[in-house]
């Protein structure tokens, strides 16, 4: 499959694709409160397209580890608003919906989102029914456990063979739901229930998941997992986030969500060049 039909607007995946982050939260780990306001947020969607982002990721509740999670009516009170003007402006991108919450899924695409990115792959009460009456692409992540307590103590049998196991039952339970495995996608999900050493070995067998038979995302971006490695705070991991990025690259991923989309575009340019 090379291409992703979202509400309309295709996504070529015969090259790796850039997403790019827009978290309009007041607690998001990289961004929080940076981007509360319309205004704001409109600009940096529209900065980032410009910058060469073919997705922007619209999150309206933080996920990072012990994040409190918000009712729908106010995930949807900052999300559509966003989506609503990027609508009106044409925005070139496709919006997606970083959310879990079915409510959340059907406003958002009645806005104009056309792919819906969930951290819980669909297992929240009436998620998947929704997914598969708005007919738009899903993103699975995997997470070990929920938000708040996902890294006590993420344990595995084999953290990659675990993932893709959970990642084929998943695909079987949606299509079997109703949903075209051609409209699935599946993102490990780096720091989300995993200790930073089954955070490198999965970076180091992305390819392994393509057995999965749908593309692959990753987000790698600013994680925690380089903040130890070079002991930096957030704001000073973009060198590292490329160089995940790039080994990412090297092992197949076909979309990368990520925080600093010009950065990882010359990237990924650089990477499809080498390719040629």
């Amino acid at each position: 499959m090379n291409s992703l039909n979202c509400a309309g607007k295709i996504i070529d995946l015969s090259i790796p694709n850039v997403m790019g982050i827009l978290n309009v939260t007041p607690d998001s780990f990289s961004d929080g409160g940076k981007y509360t306001d319309l205004d704001s947020a409109v600009a940096q969607a529209e900065k980032m397209v410009r910058q060469g982002a073919t997705m922007i990721d619209i999150g309206g509740e933080s996920t990072r580890p012990g994040a409190q999670p918000v009712s729908a009516d106010d995930e949807c009170r900052r999300v559509i608003p966003v989506i609503e003007a990027l609508q009106k402006r044409q925005c070139n991108a496709v919006i997606t919906i970083d959310t879990s919450k079915p409510e959340v899924m059907k406003h958002a695409v009645e806005a104009g989102a056309g792919l819906i990115n969930d951290v819980c792959a669909l297992q929240q009460e009436n998620a998947l029914s929704m997914a598969v009456s708005l007919g738009v692409p899903v993103c699975l992540m995997h997470m070990q456990g929920e938000p708040r307590t996902m890294q006590s103590e993420p344990q595995y049998e084999n953290v990659v063979s675990d993932i893709i196991l959970f990642f084929k039952k998943r695909i079987d339970d949606c299509t079997a739901a109703g949903l075209v495995k051609s409209n699935l996608l599946v993102d490990p999900g780096f720091g989300f229930g995993k200790t930073v050493e089954q955070n490198f070995v999965l970076l180091d067998h992305l390819d392994e998941f393509k057995k999965t038979g749908v593309p692959v995302l990753a987000g790698l971006s600013r994680k925690s997992m380089i903040g130890l490695v070079l002991d930096k705070p957030v704001e000073q991991r973009l060198a590292g986030s490329i160089a995940a990025a790039s080994y990412a690259l090297e092992r197949g991923v076909d979309i990368l969500r990520v925080h600093d989309v010009a950065e990882t575009v010359d990237a990924v340019k650089v990477f499809c060049a080498m390719k040629k």
